[in-house]
């Protein structure tokens, strides 16, 4: 990411989103504060699904296709891959956001944590969604590593071995008792 003397942004316009996300963060908290005690509070057991389900919705926002019309108004997408943001001020920052996993993150964690207060069933329900998609990401990632790693242990095993050339262009090693270069006399 840039330095803010170097992008086309004020202060101001992070201050902004910062400003934002603080209050719907206060709201959240308020909301929170106000709930029947009865109410289903986040047990600590659902922290790493919320974690997981939080890796997923800012993955999906800021790299896969089926959101690049959520992106397209802040973020410029080439075909090589490159994407950075458009524009200038507000709009050039919140494309800094989606573009970038970890902020959008924090972001995709405040609205899940905010469902899963608000509509307990609901969250729970998009979470588990989710955490699964997340869990799939990994399983996809190792598979195609093992894979890698397999079909790279194929390609060695099946290319015919090197043979070190000896001083006559033979590859066979001195019997015992052979010299095994020119003998000097």
């Amino acid at each position: 990411m840039e330095p803010l003397e170097k992008t086309p942004t004020e202060p101001v316009d992070y201050a902004l989103l910062n400003a934002t996300y603080g209050a719907l963060l206060a709201t959240v908290a308020f909301a929170a504060s106000r709930r029947a005690p009865e109410a289903a509070p986040i047990a600590p057991g659902e922290l790493l699904p919320l974690g997981a389900a939080t890796f997923s919705l800012s993955k999906t926002i800021v790299h896969e296709k089926v959101e690049a019309w959520v992106r397209r108004p802040f973020v410029e997408e080439h075909a090589s891959g490159d994407r950075r943001p458009r524009g200038r001020r507000l709009r050039y920052a919140v494309g800094e956001l989606l573009t970038c996993t970890r902020c959008m993150g924090t972001w995709s964690a405040l609205g899940l944590t905010a469902l899963r207060l608000t509509r307990p069933a609901a969250g729970r329900a998009v979470i588990a969604v989710l955490a699964a998609s997340a869990m799939n990401d990994f399983l996809q990632s190792g598979f195609a590593w093992c894979r890698a790693g397999a079909n790279a242990a194929e390609r060695a095993t099946a290319a015919p071995p090197a043979r070190p050339a000896g001083a006559n262009g033979s590859s066979q090693r001195p019997q015992a008792g052979q010299a095994d270069g020119p003998t000097r006399a």
